[in-house]
C-alpha cells in the first residue's frame, strides 16, 4: 500500500490529509494563525511560529505513526511573505526534519484549481487567511490567475468586525484583480466557504460529502455576511459545526466573498472540500 501525506501551513491554519492507496482517508486541521498581526508587520510573530511549527511536527509524527511512507509540506502567503520567514522554517526542520515548500500565490491558485476540478475547466475562488485566489481554465489551459494579498487573518487584522471597514478593504483588493472574465459560477475552497456552506446546510457535524458540491448564491452570501456581523464572537463560536478559532474570522471572510461575488457578477459559489491539498498531491504525481 502506498501511504503519504500532504501538510498545508496557511495563514489560519495547518492541514493534514493523509492518502492510502490514492484514496483520502482523511484530514486534520488546527487552527494556529500563523498570520496573526501580519498585515500590520511582515513579519511571524514568535509566539506564532512557535504554536505553528508545533502543530506542523504533530501532525508530521501523526502521519508518520499511522504508516506514512512520505509527508510533504507546503506553505502559503503569510510564510513567502514574511521577512522573519526562515526562522520558521528552521524551526519545523528542528522539530520534526520536515522540509517545506514556499509556494508562489501562482502556484497556489494553480494548485487549488487542480484539487477542485482535476483536469475540468472553470474558475475557483480560494479566500485564505492571508492571500485570496481567483483561477480560471478554459480547453484545459489556464487563462487567468491571480492571488492577492487579502484574506481572513488581514482582514481580522486591519478592521476588526466592523463592517463598513471591512466592505472598504475588500472592495479596494477587488481593483487588483483587473476584469477577469469568471463567468456566473464560480467554485470555492478554503476554510471560509466551507464553513459558510455548512451553516448554510445547517450540519451539525462537517461531512464533505455534502459540502462539495453545495451552492451558496450571491443573495445568499451577502445575508451570511450581514447576519454574522450582527452575532457576537461567542454566539457564531457557539454555532454547530464551526471550527476552532474561525469565528472571529468568519464574517470577514463571508463579506470578502460577496463583495467578490458582486463586483465581478458571480451569481453562485459551488463549494468542494477538495482544494489545494489534493492539488498538491495532484503536481506531485502522487494522486
Amino acid at each position: 500500500m502506498q501511504k503519504f501525506a500532504v501538510i498545508d501551513i496557511g495563514s489560519n491554519s495547518v492541514r493534514l490529509m493523509y492518502v492510502v492507496d490514492g484514496k483520502v482517508l482523511y484530514k486534520r486541521v488546527s487552527t494556529t494563525r500563523l498570520g496573526e498581526g501580519i498585515a500590520d508587520k511582515p513579519a511571524l510573530k514568535t509566539t506564532a511560529i512557535e504554536r505553528t511549527a508545533t502543530a506542523v511536527a504533530e501532525f508530521f509524527h501523526l502521519a508518520k505513526a499511522e504508516g506514512a511512507e512520505e509527508v510533504f509540506a507546503f506553505a502559503t502567503a503569510a510564510v513567502r511573505t514574511a521577512e522573519n520567514r526562515r526562522v520558521f522554517l528552521e524551526k519545523v526542520r528542528e522539530l520534526c526534519g520536515l522540509e517545506i515548500e514556499v509556494v508562489s500565490g501562482e502556484t497556489e491558485a494553480e494548485i487549488g484549481i487542480l484539487g477542485a476540478l482535476g483536469n475540468g475547466d472553470g474558475g475557483v475562488i480560494d479566500a485564505g487567511g492571508a492571500s485570496t485566489e481567483l483561477v480560471v481554465k478554459k480547453d484545459g489551459v489556464l487563462t487567468y490567475k491571480k492571488s492577492v494579498d487579502i484574506g481572513v487573518v488581514r482582514l481580522k487584522d486591519l478592521c476588526g468586525r466592523n463592517g463598513s471597514k471591512l466592505e472598504k478593504a475588500a472592495e479596494t483588493a477587488a481593483t487588483e484583480y483587473g476584469a477577469p472574465a469568471l463567468g456566473e459560477t464560480l467554485y470555492a475552497i478554503g476554510g471560509t466557504a466551507t464553513t459558510l456552506a455548512a451553516l448554510q446546510l445547517g450540519l451539525t457535524e462537517y461531512d464533505p460529502e455534502k459540502i462539495t458540491g453545495m451552492e451558496i448564491t450571491v443573495e445568499q452570501m451577502r445575508t451570511q455576511a450581514e447576519t454574522l456581523l450582527k452575532k457576537s464572537v461567542e454566539e457564531i463560536a457557539a454555532m454547530p459545526c464551526m471550527p476552532k478559532g474561525r469565528a472571529d474570522v468568519l464574517a470577514g471572510g463571508a463579506v470578502l466573498l460577496a463583495v467578490l461575488m458582486e463586483k465581478f457578477n458571480v451569481k453562485k459559489l459551488v463549494v468542494s472540500d477538495r482544494d489545494n491539498l489534493e492539488g498538491y498531491a495532484i503536481k506531485k504525481g502522487l494522486l
